[in-house]
């Protein structure tokens, strides 16, 4: 995905490139089979996935991976896999299909094989109506404070593109966008799209994300490298449920507000 594990994806994409054997796949008959589809799932990304007080998985993630079991017709196993360990994972017939946010790019696809879109992830600016600007580069200037999480990649990005801004780095999404709700901060620049949940802690507020993106990445379920029917299940499975509005409503469901930029249902995409 873009956020925070992005630079720890690539490099981990190159470890992967050298040093992992791709084992053969479970094909779809396979999975129909055994009566299980095994779904890797980021353990430590609420509000995709995250374990609820009875020690049950639920979010995003979940609700979407059990609509694709069930029209697929068969049980789900769910499988923590950290960022790093998506691209591994399917390589190496440890799950069959791959959620967690995980971005379209060119490095992963010599690797493994995508869906189409699934969900969309937005990098733009998050403010307040009482702080000027109408787009991403008004914010580059020494009167703004920028909120962010340490780590993330989008601090070197700011500080790459937005040398002007000052920049005050906390340790959780909630962390972030309470220095902008609290007055701290003025402006969060991320992947927007995760934050939006938190601010309905602060309704006092009035919120605005600054309508034109920085940039718009699609995420999609990633597939072990030529299992082409279960692809091809797939995308049929995740067409209806765009058409359906689950996904849309899903999202809101799970991050408080639609997102930003949705994925229009094409069925020969």
């Amino acid at each position: 995905m873009l956020k925070r594990y992005f630079l720890a994806g690539i490099a981990g994409l190159a470890i992967t490139a050298s040093a992992v054997t791709t084992v053969q796949a479970k094909s779809l008959d396979d999975i129909l089979s055994d009566g299980v589809i095994r779904i890797g799932i980021n353990p430590n990304f609420p509000n995709m996935s995250t374990r609820n007080d009875a020690g049950e998985w639920e979010g995003f993630d979940i609700d979407v991976g059990n609509a694709l079991a069930s029209a697929i017709g068969v049980e789900v196993e769910w499988v923590p896999t950290e960022t790093p360990q998506r691209v591994p994972f399917l390589a190496t017939d440890r799950i069959d299909i791959s959620l967690g946010a995980l971005t379209r790019n060119t490095a992963r696809a010599k690797l493994i094989d995508y869906t189409v879109p699934l969900h969309t992830e937005v990098l733009a600016v998050l403010t307040t109506d009482k702080v000027k600007g109408d787009k991403w580069q008004d914010f580059n200037k020494d009167s703004v404070t920028l909120a962010n999480m340490r780590g993330n990649w989008t601090v070197d990005w700011i500080g790459e593109n937005m040398p002007n801004a000052n920049l005050e780095l906390v340790d959780t999404l909630a962390d972030t966008v309470r220095l902008v709700g609290q007055g701290r901060a003025d402006a969060i620049v991320e992947n927007i799209d995760f934050f939006m949940a938190f601010t309905e802690n602060y309704p006092d507020v009035n919120w605005r994300v600054v309508e034109t993106p920085i940039f718009v990445a699609y995420c999609a379920i990633g597939v072990s490298q030529g299992n082409d029917n279960l692809t091809e299940v797939l995308n049929i499975s995740l067409f209806n449920l765009h058409s359906s509005g689950m996904v849309n409503d899903t999202w809101e469901k799970h991050y408080g507000a639609p997102m930003l930029r949705t994925v229009d249902p094409d069925p020969y995409f």
